[in-house]
């Protein structure tokens, strides 16, 4: 029988667009996967269980691979490139102590969706179960704190598990997903035709658009509110919606606050935001969460920190609407009247699609009363602090000196954990998502530096600035040394006042001022260390000093910079809200003590 011309050519095509199946170990073909998924960087340290993958990253060039000091500084800077540009994380750790010290980092990426890859070595897979040297659970270990894990027995199995791993991380609401190789398939060969071009999972299928009947009854009731409010998180950030976000606030004029997790998801500037809520949020934020008569709540979950006490909450009638593209977040802490699930970019967008095409509108002579209330919450100025102060650094003007400095500079700032972080999310007021990076649900000492390089290698013509303090500072302040060899500069505000300075307030107001173990009379010379990392150090102990040292900081380019700011020992974040007490109960200052 004669083949036609066609199929000859049909036949060709089909011919040259197959791949060529080679032999090749399990560590080249996990090379490929990276390249096949435009993976840029990798965070690592090396070790016995993953010397062929090293191997394998020496033979090619479209990969970076970084040198950390400590693998938990591997997941923490893998994680902060992912906050800042939305693109999966890849860390790689060895074996036993290399994954439990990469634990701490996968459980902070965990408690705030962030989209991450972590490869783990392990000990062959004859030897698993039977105590080898360097050998642990991995699986069992981070079952906890992943959005899923794999243990890969098979070399066959990694070109999908790989194509699963990362689909996985960055679909729905993201999460960091483990994957564990044994010695033994990193090494062994297999046949290989290409990386798989898609997925499939039967048992994985996150709803991305939302509900249209739900999202209209939500509309209305939003319409008809006298007393609306707008509450947004970190799901803004991660489904990249703040253009939505912003339309629809600015459309219905409604006043809107961030979680700690959503800043910058609506512009600080402007006069609707009303600024951060919930334990150390503003009496404007908080009073019109509490008194409300309709909640819209975007990509937030209602966490413990921002709604205090849940009986309290509870107390004032409200219709809530809930968006989430993570069905157990919805009513998981507070009852939901309207939930919606489905990503949250596609939600707003539908709602948006709706609200232009109908004429009503939300009631102006109601609005304008509820504006005219949250205006005179707005007025007790809550952040007020002593300005005037030239005997010692006020923190709280450390940021604001910043923020004035870099607001018209495309500035990421990152943060540790404790009473630097709460001065920094108030004061700095971020118009741009994803340029506030910190850890939100862990509350992870030690992430600041790590974060601020992963942004720095991401971001290099980016102004890159780490607050932190003298206590969080020194969990991973070895990645100084990382800093130099991989040269990205980063200028960091240590806000030093020789306490751990919220362990310090806490003890102050709920333990009578019994300072146990909280301060710090053993601290080193930080610019000494900066200096002996081969970085700029600077210490500023006088008010008139801050800004021509932030200056003089910013000046040096191409140097990672130290400022040890010598700040004002008595200072706390106010407003604050104790444990127990519900978000309108709070604390405006010493007076309340």
């Amino acid at each position: 029988m004669e083949i036609s011309k066609a199929e000859l050519n049909s036949a060709a095509k089909a011919s040259s667009q197959a791949q060529t199946t080679v032999e090749i170990n399990g560590s080249d073909i996990l090379v490929k996967a990276l390249q096949a998924e435009n993976v840029k960087f990798v965070w690592g340290y090396p070790g016995g269980a993953v010397l062929h993958i090293y191997d394998a990253l020496y033979k090619q060039d479209t990969i970076e691979h970084v040198l950390v000091r400590h693998e938990q500084a591997a997941v923490h800077a893998a994680d902060g490139y992912a906050r800042a540009t939305g693109d999966v994380g890849v860390a790689l750790v060895t074996s036993g102590p290399g994954v439990t010290n990469a634990v701490t980092g996968i459980a902070t990426a965990f408690m705030d969706s962030i989209p991450m890859v972590i490869i783990t070595g392990q000990v062959p897979t004859h030897a698993i179960g039977l105590d080898a040297f360097q050998e642990c659970d991995t699986v069992g270990i981070t079952r906890p704190i992943v959005k899923h894990n794999f243990l890969v027995k098979d070399v066959r199995e990694l070109p999908e598990v790989m194509k699963k791993a990362f689909h996985i991380a960055r679909s729905g609401r993201p999460g960091p997903v483990v994957v564990d190789i044994p010695k033994d398939v990193s090494f062994k060969k297999t046949a290989y035709s290409g990386y798989p071009a898609s997925v499939e999972m039967r048992s994985y299928n996150p709803v991305r658009k939302g509900h249209a009947g739900q999202i209209k009854k939500a509309l209305q009731l939003l319409l008809q509110a006298k007393r609306p409010f707008i509450y947004t998180g970190g799901g803004v950030l991660m489904s990249e919606a703040s253009a939505e976000l912003r339309t629809l606030v600015d459309t219905l004029g409604y006043p809107c606050t961030n979680t700690l997790m959503g800043l910058g998801a609506y512009p600080a500037s402007d006069r609707k935001f009303l600024g951060m809520l919930g334990m150390h949020g503003t009496v404007e934020a908080n009073n019109a969460m509490q008194n409300c008569d309709v909640l819209l709540a975007v990509g937030a979950r209602f966490d413990d920190r921002v709604i205090g006490n849940p009986k309290h909450f509870a107390q004032n009638e409200r219709k809530i609407i809930h968006i989430d593209i993570d069905p157990s977040s919805i009513s998981k802490r507070v009852k939901v009247d309207i939930p919606i699930v489905g990503d949250v970019k596609e939600v707003l967008t539908e709602m948006l699609g709706m609200l232009q095409a109908q004429a009503s509108r939300p009631d102006p002579k109601a609005l304008a009363a509820w504006w005219e209330t949250i205006e005179s919450w707005r007025s007790r100025d809550c952040l007020k602090y002593d300005r005037n102060n030239t005997e010692v650094i006020k923190p709280q003007r450390v940021i604001e000196t910043l923020w004035e400095l870099t607001k018209d500079a495309d500035a990421y700032v990152t943060s540790d954990v404790g009473q630097h972080q709460m001065w920094a999310a108030q004061y700095y007021r971020f118009d741009q998502p994803r340029r506030w990076i910190n850890s939100g649900g862990l509350g992870t000492m030690g992430v600041g530096i790590p974060y601020a390089m992963g942004i720095k290698l991401a971001k290099p013509d980016s102004e890159v600035y780490c607050v932190t303090g003298e206590g969080s500072v020194q969990m991973c302040i070895q990645e100084l040394s990382t800093c130099l060899q991989y040269n990205t500069p980063i200028k960091i505000l240590s806000l030093n006042n020789r306490y751990l300075g919220m362990v310090r307030q806490w003890q102050e107001i709920e333990y009578s001022g019994r300072y146990s173990h909280s301060y710090m009379d053993a601290l080193p010379d930080f610019v000494k260390l900066a200096e002996a990392y081969g970085h700029v150090g600077m210490r500023i102990d006088r008010p008139a000093d801050v800004e021509p040292a932030l200056r003089e900081a910013r000046r040096l380019k191409d140097r990672t910079v130290f400022m040890d700011f010598q700040t004002d020992q008595t200072e706390n974040v106010f407003p604050m809200v104790q444990a127990g007490k519900g978000i309108t109960e709070m604390l405006l200052g010493s007076e309340d003590l």
